[in-house]
């Protein structure tokens, strides 16, 4: 079956799935953003970070409370970090990766299992980027580990931390992902284009 566009409100499936930036309705799945569709498989074009339970996501303190810190999620809602839910005392501007743990009917986040990000580089990209950077069984992000020496954690938001190893190279690979991430062969030409770039 072909690649086909579809937009928002199309049809995309003859049964209900969970697909990103989709939504089933009466037994049907049906495309929420501008996408790229071909059988069962559904690649968004656009569209902004909701979080979702069990994500893991980048976020930056926005605000110290009494009761703990907000975190900006790179979304248009916030999560709720509670001082019951870390030990560790954080400041307005740090980067933590946390947990998505619930989301409530407005799609305010709360979240869990802190983690300082220090001392490294934050890269922005679409979210709905994030499968094809991430890859089947996290296989794209293993080429782009081992080729540049980088640590990179992937928020599902679309924050990326890259730290040590050649970031540079990193970023540049990341983004060429976002680019073609709608395009067939995309491993086998990161692998190729990281693998001149190393030697260059």
């Amino acid at each position: 079956m072909e690649k086909r566009i579809v937009f928002p409100g199309e049809q995309v499936a003859e049964r209900p799935l969970r697909l990103e930036g989709c939504f089933a309705e009466d037994g049907k799945t049906y495309a929420a953003v501008v996408s790229v569709a071909q059988e069962d498989r559904v690649i968004p074009l656009k569209g902004r970070y909701l979080p979702n339970y069990g994500d893991y996501v980048v976020g930056i303190i926005k605000d110290e409370r009494f009761s703990g810190y907000s975190v900006e999620l790179n979304s248009p809602y916030e999560g709720q970090l509670s001082n019951r839910d870390t030990r560790e005392e954080f400041h307005t501007g740090d980067i933590v990766l946390v947990k998505i743990m619930a989301v409530d009917e407005v799609n305010n986040a709360i979240v869990v299992e802190p983690r300082r990000l220090s001392e490294g580089e934050i890269l922005e990209v679409e979210s709905v980027k994030v499968p094809r950077i991430i890859g089947r069984n996290g296989s794209m992000l293993a080429i782009l580990r081992q080729h540049t020496g980088t640590e990179i954690i992937v928020g599902k938001n679309g924050r990326i931390y890259l730290k040590g190893g050649n970031t540079t190279l990193a970023t540049l690979a990341v983004l060429k992902i976002c680019r073609e991430a709608h395009t067939n062969g995309l491993t086998d030409r990161i692998t190729s284009f990281l693998q001149q770039e190393s030697k260059s």
